[in-house]
């Protein structure tokens, strides 16, 4: 009983993270959902908000990097 019980535990051991890492890579079952969630997070309304603050923030700083040196 006992080689029978430790191969069973070594199929068990090596089987679950291959199939765990195999089912997490399969991008194509989760896409929607990980699209929809991403959204909802980070409306694209505000990520454009988001870039244009940090466009001025680089613009200003650029700006006044140019009036210090001249």
């Amino acid at each position: 009983m006992g080689v029978k019980l430790e191969i069973f535990r070594m199929i068990i051991y090596l089987t679950f993270p291959v199939a765990m890492f195999w089912v997490s890579n399969q991008a194509e079952w989760f896409e929607d959902d990980v699209i929809q969630r991403k959204r909802e997070l980070w409306p694209p309304e505000k990520i454009e908000e988001f870039k244009e603050r940090l466009r001025k923030r680089r613009e200003e700083k650029l700006l006044r990097d140019a009036q210090q040196n001249s």
